[in-house]
């Protein structure tokens, strides 16, 4: 549900006054009437509560998230309906069918398939066809509140406009690492082609090729861009503009319009229901920060930091330490031990050129089986074996800032 304005799409976003609050609530007690019951059951119910009301597609829609998202639907009954119809059907063929047989038959396979618990023929009559998705039954609900249906229904509506995108860009600005990790992470996670370019000044900007200039107009690389979204929200500082194909087959679209546009930023209060990363990725970076913190340096551990592209990939450091002079140098944590992991890293810090990046690398790593020389860091490499020392990396950074830093 959406309109377009100029060429700007903005989709529908419900308010959280009473009378949404009480539609979300309904729907969701809804669902909480039907635990046990089929979801025909459940379909019977939606379509009364639909009827004749103006809004039954955002019933449909928060139906529909409940559904996929807080419902789980299973097949009852203690045997599986696959055997119960192999049998059934077993039996079946050596009689003639008539309308008196069919209890016979059902009592008969309901004696031979009975274990600790007697079967009925009712029993096993519902268990024929319990695996058909209108006749699972719903085993468990776990309703959220209806403040978290309304925001989780608006950020469908936004993850909708993604579908028919064939660009989309993204401008992020200085963020904690674990957020730009998490955003990484999902781009790879959703199979979803970026590259990233850009300095700290001026933002750095994600671009993301979409469905229709890849796969000829299919939605599956917009669904995966669709499922990116949450995870974006979980980064602090962003603008995104998607560029989608007008909906031709729709008869209030005018003809004149080749393509819409898709605005959203970190400002437009949508809430992610993905869970937030944590502030550190590692207990050796968390451990990093308490030790620092007890130091009481003139130096500032930061834990917004820039991304750093690099040709084939990106860098994400881990910290920044900045000077009171306001200049900074940027510290790597290289302390995880697989082999592909050790050499793509030490291969994206050769090819970024950076020169203020201090790598701390673990004793424990086997460089050696992985392929690996970082010597060639030369004064920016600190090695450690437990844990790695503040001042060892303040040492290291005050010789990068030479005397300024001395001072």
């Amino acid at each position: 549900m959406f309109r377009v304005k100029a060429g700007l799409v903005a989709p529908r976003r419900l308010k959280a006054h009473t009378n949404n609050l009480r539609l979300a609530e309904s729907v969701i007690q809804l669902f909480e009437a039907n635990l046990g019951k089929r979801r025909a059951d459940l379909e019977e119910d939606l379509k009364a509560l639909e009827a004749g009301r103006a809004d039954f597609k955002v019933i449909r829609g928060m139906a529909h998230l409940l559904a996929n998202g807080a419902a789980t639907f299973e097949a009852g009954g203690d045997v599986e309906p696959g055997a119960v119809r192999a049998k059934v059907f077993e039996l079946a063929q050596a009689h003639p069918p008539s309308r008196h047989r069919r209890a016979d038959v059902l009592e008969q396979a309901a004696a031979a398939l009975s274990g600790e618990r007697r079967l009925s023929a009712e029993d096993l009559g519902d268990l024929l066809y319990a695996d058909l998705p209108d006749q699972q039954r719903l085993t468990a609900f776990d309703p959220p509140d209806p403040p978290e249906l309304l925001e989780r229904f608006n950020l469908a509506q936004a993850q909708g406009m993604l579908y028919r995108a064939y660009s989309l860009v993204i401008t992020a600005r200085r963020n904690e690492p674990a957020r730009y990790k998490q955003l990484l992470k999902y781009t790879k996670l959703f199979g979803l082609m970026v590259t990233v370019e850009g300095d700290a000044d001026y933002g750095f900007t994600l671009t993301m090729d979409g469905p229709t200039s890849l796969f000829g107009g299919t939605t599956r690389y917009g669904l995966a861009m669709a499922k990116f979204l949450p995870a974006l929200l979980h980064v602090t500082k962003w603008d995104l503009t998607a560029t989608l194909k007008p909906r031709k087959d729709l008869a209030w679209v005018d003809p004149g319009d080749d393509e819409w546009r898709f605005e959203l930023t970190s400002e437009d209060g949508y809430v992610s229901h993905y869970k937030p990363p944590e502030e550190h990725d590692s207990a050796l970076e968390s451990g990093f920060s308490d030790r620092f913190g007890k130091l009481g340096s003139p130096w500032t551990l930061e834990r917004e930091v820039d991304l750093v592209p690099v040709p084939g990939g990106v860098i994400v450091p881990d910290f920044r330490l900045v000077h009171p002079s306001g200049r900074s140098v940027l510290v790597e944590i290289v302390g995880y031990w697989r082999p592909e992991y050790l050499r793509k890293k030490f291969e994206l810090l050769r090819k970024s050129g950076r020169g203020d990046v201090i790598v701390c690398v673990s004793e424990r790593l086997n460089l050696e089986r992985a392929g690996v020389d970082p010597s060639d860091f030369g004064e920016r490499l600190v090695w450690f074996k437990g844990v790695l020392p503040p001042k060892d990396v303040l040492a290291v950074a005050e010789r990068m800032m030479g005397g300024e830093a001395a001072a």
